[in-house]
């Protein structure tokens, strides 16, 4: 048995959260704490609130899960100011053992241990995720996080990778606008800046201007409120091209990691578990040329965890360390 904590580290939130991995493997998890990251100056301080939080000491194993590439034992965050040297965490926060990886990784590792029922059906054939085989994950919020796992045989390996930073390849006209509209603001356009969440700025923009609209300057927020509640048609056109967009990605990674199944996760896909089954996705997906026949028998899951970061550190940590 394990007690550890737990930390999925963004740019905006860094939540944290006490784990229990048990001597079967089965895990579970406490309510989390959400703090603001620029709230604090650095993980020590953010560690140290927690604690004061929980009113307890803290246990002497963690497991974090942080919004960067893992390269190296000093990891710079990109959206806040936080420095964090992995080769000094047990000095810093008064650790005995410690795991640390990719948050999108980390949800890697949670879509692998996830069981059946953490999962909805968007489209594809029926059932449960392949027991063996390569399975994509990715996820829109802020950026877009893309990662996957192997299973095979009573064990599994996850991966992190970069891959919301390949390039955006347009599909129809539409697109081809969208992609005219970000080249005049970007050196180069990547997948990510039309599939996670701030891109539907620039695709609501993009329909705008297609029809000859004016319309208000609206933050994403806006743009998202609008169009999942229908109160903005436009709004709502935006919505259905994001989930498009989305689609083709997921399509693509699932041909590049030759994957059997895909899992989508994320904030902006959790508030969309209603609308994408029905949207343009699941054709988007299939649209492959002559791979279509074989992209239509690929299963594509949302994963419905609470905390999916959480749950996968716990799960990276277990895997780690076996014997503790």
């Amino acid at each position: 048995m394990t007690d550890l904590v737990v930390a999925d580290i963004g740019g905006t939130n860094a939540r944290f959260a006490l784990a229990h991995v048990a001597e079967d493997g089965a895990i579970s998890i406490a309510a989390p704490v959400t703090l603001g990251t620029s709230d604090y100056v650095s993980l020590e301080t953010a560690w140290e609130a927690f604690g004061q939080k929980l009113g307890k000491p803290l246990p002497k194993a963690a497991s974090l899960a942080i919004a960067a590439p893992i390269t190296g034992e000093t990891i710079r965050m990109t959206n806040n100011s936080w420095v964090i040297h992995t080769g000094q965490l047990d000095r810093q926060l008064g650790l005995d053992n410690a795991t640390v990886i990719n948050d999108f990784a980390a949800v890697a590792h949670a879509g692998a241990r996830a069981p059946d029922s953490a999962f909805e059906h968007i489209c594809g054939p029926e059932g449960p995720l392949p027991a063996e085989g390569t399975i994509s994950v990715l996820g829109p919020g802020t950026g877009l996080g893309v990662a996957y796992f192997i299973r095979w045989k009573n064990d599994y390996h996850a991966q992190a990778t970069e891959g919301g930073h390949i390039d955006f390849a347009p599909v129809d006209n539409i697109d081809d606008a969208l992609l005219a509209r970000l080249r005049a603001r970007h050196r180069r356009v990547s997948t990510e800046r039309v599939a996670a969440g701030p891109g539907i700025i620039a695709i609501y923009e993009t329909l705008a201007a297609l029809e000859r609209r004016e319309i208000a300057a609206l933050d994403d927020r806006d743009i998202w409120k609008r169009g999942l509640d229908g109160s903005d048609p436009l709004a709502a056109a935006a919505v259905e091209r994001f989930c498009m967009n989305l689609g083709s990605a997921a399509g693509d990674y699932a041909l590049a990691h030759g994957a059997k199944a895909v899992v989508i996760a994320g904030g902006v896909a959790d508030r969309m578990r209603d609308r994408l089954p029905s949207s343009g996705f699941a054709s988007r997906f299939r649209f492959k040329g002559r791979y279509e026949q074989m992209m239509a028998g690929i299963p594509v899951k949302l994963i419905t965890l609470d905390q999916p970061g959480l749950f996968g550190a716990a799960a990276a940590y277990a895997k780690e360390h076996p014997a503790t």
